[in-house]
């Protein structure tokens, strides 16, 4: 079971039949949002780690009243990584996923229709680290072969993007054993003691790792425009959005652009508030004991949150250019780009 406010939220039950997924994806596509009592439009979100600093503004959407102002009932569910959280919206447990853009081209490579519609992120905010007993022999990128790299979970974009990290390095997908080691705390526990060599992890848990121990080796930081373009060779590389079905989206235009706007709003906010009045906002549970800590790591990141909630359409084409480089499935597909995004719910474009 999950908790989350005064909501408790089941895990999605696993679909073994192919069969009963596509059907609960066709009930679930074409249904019109339900109301609450207080006639707002009730909308399940899937977060792909809600105490992952990448997914801060779905949360500071409700903190802030921005949902409710908007006249949507959210329900925040929270999964272990973004992979879970797509799983929950094709198993028809959620409506909406608040996850990393590039499964919507996945999707879109095994002829699914899933649509970005409102964009969170520039940049992929996660930092490939060492744990405190590898730093002094992982020095490279190279020198990883052989070794055990933690992600978030199976199939999740922190292990795409370590993917392609590793070969833009010389090193094939498999030259590492991937474990996965989720986020916040059990991802800081699985560096701490040695469990996995390096980790793919995102704030606040790298800025607490990284200040209890300071000699833990960055080897890729994905939170600025030019750590960004070092590691994957580009400045640009859309990540967190919200995105629903095509069918969802149709069905539901006035929730989905309700929605987009609550988004928007909150990121807008974001950009005029200090990380101390961010933090603020943010519940106890997600920024940890040390509130100074939370702050830091909030002004290390900033950089990476959208300031407009836009798709731009490079940004696009080069995260579809990365997943083809790693993943034969994109590659081998024909996918129209401007199918997997839209910006139209976006006021102001």
């Amino acid at each position: 079971m999950i908790t989350t406010g005064t909501r408790t939220i089941p895990r999605p039950q696993r679909r073994t039949a192919v069969s009963i997924v596509v059907t609960a994806v066709a009930v679930v596509s074409f249904a019109c949002a339900r109301h609450d009592n207080s006639g707002a439009h009730h909308v399940r979100i899937a977060v792909g780690g809600q105490n992952q600093m990448v997914y801060l503004p779905t949360t500071l959407a409700q903190e802030l009243g921005f949902y409710r102002e908007e006249g949507i009932d959210a329900e925040l569910q929270d999964f272990a990584g973004g992979a879970k959280a797509l799983q929950a919206a094709v198993g028809g447990s959620a409506d909406v996923v608040s996850g990393f853009y590039d499964h919507t081209i996945q999707m879109a490579a095994e002829g699914r229709e899933y649509v970005a519609f409102v964009t969170m992120l520039r940049f992929p905010g996660l930092v490939l680290v060492t744990s405190p007993q590898s730093a002094s022999t992982l020095t490279t990128i190279g020198s990883l072969k052989g070794h055990v790299a933690g992600v978030t979970t199976a199939g999740s974009s922190s292990q795409m993007l370590l993917t392609d990290i590793l070969q833009r390095n010389g090193l094939a997908g498999d030259a590492v054993s991937i474990t996965a080691i989720g986020s916040a705390a059990t991802a800081i526990a699985a560096l701490e003691h040695g469990k996995v060599d390096v980790g793919m992890v995102a704030d606040p848990a790298f800025t607490l790792i990284h200040r209890r121990n300071p000699g833990v080796r960055v080897l890729a930081d994905l939170r600025t425009a030019d750590g960004v373009n070092a590691a994957l060779g580009s400045r640009a590389y859309p990540a967190s959005v919200l995105y629903a079905s095509g069918a969802w989206i149709r069905g539901n235009r006035d929730t989905t652009e309700r929605l987009a706007r609550a988004i928007t709003r909150t990121l807008s906010w974001m950009q005029t508030h200090t990380p101390q009045e961010i933090a603020d906002k943010t519940p106890k549970t997600f920024r940890g004991e040390d509130d100074a800590l939370y702050v830091d790591a909030l002004k290390a990141s900033m950089p990476m949150f959208s300031p407009d909630g836009q798709m731009p359409a490079e940004g696009a084409e080069v995260v579809r250019t990365l997943l083809a480089a790693s993943m034969e499935k994109v590659r081998n597909a024909t996918i129209d780009l401007s199918k997997t995004y839209t910006n139209e719910f976006i006021h102001g474009r």
